[in-house]
């Protein structure tokens, strides 16, 4: 049974101690899934998560009187939860919010009536930000979106797209030049079926996720398309990014938290030398430095969680400190893991195997590394 003893931290209120364990059974009784076939194993797991109820927690409601925010340590809580069961999982719930949030924070009205759909699984999401020149330096996006009448014509390529290929639609950044660099950028939702929008590649990475190339040749869509206004596009993502870079941070404590459990239970049921692998005092030391960073994780992801949820209008440097501290040192505990696990560690398809090949990308998507330590410094500096 994982740890639950954070539940009792001030962070949180009596609505995420009862989340808590509704998500855990749900994933003990859906997790893992076959994702021999990705695209056919997400839409499944965003099917359910909807038809469950999850992924209310990924958007507003659109029907409500009046509009409410995202509740982030939700969010996190979820995130961990179905981390710790299976990184697709993970993966799907964790797209629909990203690929709405624009839509939940800057969409007009008739634009949130779409959430209703990705909220009941009905429909799936995507973000499309990252182009291949232009990853963590969202200024340097060239995908051009220029007026004509009252319609934007979009042209370019985005680059590794969660979700691209299956998603029904898209939130595209693109530069509508009222500005240099980041002034010059506007945000646009795109549906899957619109001419012009195709999948140039099909990208295969070590932890298999649906992400793709996608292409835009003279992609037509109506000034109503429009999300936020015209040059609002970097604030847009870095608004929605402010929210789910927290969460990152909590997929990967899931990661951790598996990964220290898998290795409890293997100092404990191994024998050396005759006795059990925790007996062992360099064991003992692992096991101690992995219970550390996974406490240590927590309390930043959380703490970010919950100063957004309190009301405070950006998190940029809790939420950067939260996914860089937990993606980092998820990277190393899951690495003793697989030291402990001695020859199982690397044989594909073992847990320990999975989680290793899952946490490398955190530490790259949202922001790599390299790029929340200059967030970090930038924000300590100014408020110095």
């Amino acid at each position: 049974m994982p740890d639950k003893s954070f539940l009792a931290w001030p962070f949180f209120e009596d609505r995420h101690r009862a989340l808590a364990p509704a998500i855990e059974a749900w994933a003990a009784a859906n997790l893992p899934v076959d994702n021999s076939d990705v695209a056919v194993a997400c839409r499944a797991l965003v099917q359910k998560l909807g038809r469950d109820g999850f992924l209310k927690h990924t958007a507003p409601d659109p029907d409500a009187s009046a509009t409410a925010p995202l509740d982030v340590r939700a969010l996190c809580l979820i995130r961990e939860t179905l981390a710790r069961r299976d990184g697709l999982a993970d993966f799907a719930f964790a797209m629909q919010g990203l690929g709405t949030g624009p839509i939940s924070l800057f969409g007009n009205a008739a634009q949130r009536r779409l959430l209703a759909c990705t909220r009941a699984g009905e429909a799936i999401a995507a973000f499309a930000l990252t182009e291949q020149q232009s990853g963590s330096d969202v200024a340097n996006i060239a995908l051009s979106a220029t007026r004509d009448g009252d319609a934007y014509v979009l042209d370019g390529e985005k680059m590794w797209i969660s979700n691209g290929g299956i998603a029904d639609v898209y939130v595209v950044f693109a530069r509508s030049g009222e500005g240099p660099g980041a002034k010059g950028l506007s945000a646009f939702l795109v549906t899957a079926d619109a001419p012009g929008l195709s999948i140039a590649e099909n990208l295969d990475v070590i932890a298999p996720h649906p992400l793709a190339r996608i292409r835009f040749d003279q992609v037509r869509v109506p000034a109503s398309a429009l999300v936020g206004a015209p040059g609002e596009g970097f604030k847009i993502a870095m608004a929605t990014l402010d929210i789910f870079r927290a969460t990152v941070g909590a997929a990967a404590l899931g990661f951790a938290r598996r990964a220290l459990d898998e290795t409890i239970a293997r100092a404990k049921a191994r024998n050396v030398f005759g006795g059990p692998l925790a007996e062992l005092q360099m064991v003992q030391a692992q096991i101690a430095e992995m219970a550390v960073d996974v406490d240590a994780a927590a309390l930043l992801v959380y703490r970010a969680a919950w100063a957004k949820d309190s009301g405070a209008a950006r998190v940029t440097r809790e939420a950067s400190m939260a996914k860089l501290f937990a993606t980092e040192r998820a990277q190393d505990v899951i690495d003793k893991a697989v030291q402990l696990h001695g020859g199982d560690g690397v044989r594909r398809g073992h847990i320990v195997e999975r989680l290793y090949r899952e946490i490398r990308a955190l530490r790259i998507y949202e922001g790599a590394s390299e790029v929340q330590k200059i967030v970090i410094a930038r924000q300590t500096l100014a408020g110095a």
